[in-house]
């Protein structure tokens, strides 16, 4: 085990004065490099296989259990699923966007710096010399470019899926009316990426546990623990307007996009703020602890 000395020494080379003639910190570990490392990784491809199989489960339960009925003379996203592939898709989005991408975007986070800790590796990384905000950074960005496509994906299988199995019609609202096709597919682009900003919490909170951890399973169950947490303090109606500052608070905002009239963004843009603001908290710290961190694994 070294000493600190040691490894600030040894890992932040590129910053001192006697740095190698030709070094350049923006050429180390590049983008690409770190992406194809985490594309290859098994846990890329299971979440990837998990997040496209899911359509297909859903499909399938409702050709076995057949058309999905209203309970109690209400009509939900789930009883509409089958009226068309646009249906079929916010159905999808709506059952996964609870929890079920919470895992691949905690996933991807939790696990970038501190499986290459628990592998021994990321002191390697950092004597390359690889500078410790080069490497973050590089971790981030691939993290989050993954994250996006996981996330994104979900709702562009599940239209192909739908499409196929119910065909290409209007998109039927729970209430009254519906939307045209061209209509609804900008509507549903819109409340897919909303899914996606509305998870940087999670990313954010994941990212710093992974770089204060060896342990990349901790990191990524004291993510989804932390979103477990945060819906049962939501479902506490006692806590009144505190709940507004919880980041699973306003996670199905984006229902007030499928409005026939007009859209009401204020409950979404409150969303975005809050899920922003604490993915910047969070980011911040990950830099901040990890610049001066003893690096022994």
């Amino acid at each position: 085990m070294s000493t600190a000395g040691t490894d600030t020494a040894s890992t932040d080379l590129a910053s001192t004065n006697s740095a190698a003639e030709g070094y350049r910190p923006r050429r180390t570990l590049p983008l690409r490099v770190e992406a194809v490392r985490q594309l290859l990784r098994r846990r890329t491809l299971i979440a990837f296989s998990v997040v496209a199989g899911l359509p297909v489960v859903v499909w399938a339960a409702f050709a076995i259990g057949g058309t999905p009925g209203g309970r109690n003379n209400t009509v939900s996203f789930m009883d509409v699923a089958t009226a068309s592939g646009l249906n079929f898709s916010l159905a999808v989005l709506f059952v996964a966007s609870g929890f079920l991408l919470t895992i691949p975007v905690a996933l991807f986070f939790g696990d970038t710096v501190a499986s290459e800790a628990s592998w021994s590796s990321l002191r390697y990384l950092l004597a390359a010399p690889v500078p410790r905000a080069r490497l973050l950074v590089s971790k981030l960005l691939v993290s989050l470019a993954f994250s996006a496509a996981a996330v994104l994906s979900l709702p562009a299988v599940a239209l192909a899926v739908g499409t196929a199995a119910y065909g290409w019609k209007d998109l039927s609202l729970t209430t009254a009316g519906s939307l045209p096709p061209g209509t609804a597919v900008q509507r549903l682009a819109v409340i897919a990426l909303y899914v996606f900003v509305s998870q940087l919490a999670v990313a954010g909170f994941a990212f710093w546990l992974s770089t204060v951890t060896d342990a990349p399973l901790g990191a990524v169950g004291g993510a989804v623990g932390i979103v477990i947490i945060c819906n049962i303090l939501d479902a506490i109606t006692a806590l009144g307007s505190l709940r507004d500052f919880l980041p699973t608070h306003w996670q199905y905002a984006w229902a007030d996009v499928l409005q026939p009239g007009h859209v009401e963004w204020a409950g979404m843009l409150k969303g975005t703020s809050v899920s922003v603001s604490f993915a910047i908290v969070f980011f911040a710290l990950a830099f901040r602890g990890f610049q001066r961190k003893d690096i022994v694994s």
